[in-house]
């Protein structure tokens, strides 16, 4: 199961921008976190909202709907990598899970407005914040394809440099959306889990 939750915090302007209009007041900035009750135990992560709206509303709208509930962890790799969020993961031993996404046609809304339609069960690739795929920071999955995110991120648990879209040493472009924030040692222990072919848990950890 998985539950979001929105708090808005005050944020005071640095000292040297400051002028006579804006000493007394603050910046309002929304945060969004999204809590993983996982059977292993629970962890918390934060939603870059402000800086990737398309791939983190995407996210919070599967979240919201309910689609999350009920999938495992479908590869799980210790050293490297947690990975979660195909809906064929519902049945852990299932030869598919890694394969499916969203519902094709399927839309959610930005914080501004933007209504995103996932042609084909994707969304746009979203490069346009340089942060790097360290330690428990969340990453979107994709097929190595322009445009081919759904519904499966991964939770980096090593500096994946190679990862960064904006890393000339590899291919590989996975946008960094969330960081985990509580519950580090849960995650560690989903990394930790015994795996069978196709680094799949041999104990399931579901959602």
């Amino acid at each position: 199961m998985m539950q979001l939750a929105v708090s808005a915090l005050a944020v005071r302007a640095p000292f040297a921008m400051r002028s006579a209009a804006t000493t007394r007041t603050s910046v309002l900035q929304m945060s969004t976190y999204a809590t993983f009750k996982t059977t292993k135990g629970d962890f918390k992560a934060e939603l870059f909202m402000d800086k990737l709206p398309i791939t983190s509303s995407n996210f919070a709208d599967l979240a919201k709907s309910g689609f999350y509930d009920g999938l495992s962890f479908h590869r799980v790799i210790n050293g490297f990598m947690c990975q979660f969020g195909c809906p064929h993961s519902k049945d852990p031993k299932s030869s598919r899970a890694g394969t499916g996404g969203p519902e094709p046609g399927s839309s959610y809304t930005t914080p501004d407005g933007t209504t995103i339609v996932r042609k084909g069960g994707n969304i746009p690739d979203e490069f346009v914040a340089e942060i790097s795929n360290k330690p428990m920071t969340i990453s979107m999955a994709n097929t190595g394809q322009p445009n081919s995110g759904g519904s499966q991120i991964f939770i980096n648990t090593k500096h994946n440099s190679f990862l960064d879209y904006f890393d000339r040493s590899s291919p590989s472009k996975h946008p960094v959306f969330g960081q985990v924030v509580e519950g580090m040692d849960i995650v560690t222990a989903i990394e930790k889990s015994k795996t069978g072919p196709g680094d799949k848990p041999v104990e399931p950890v579901i959602v």
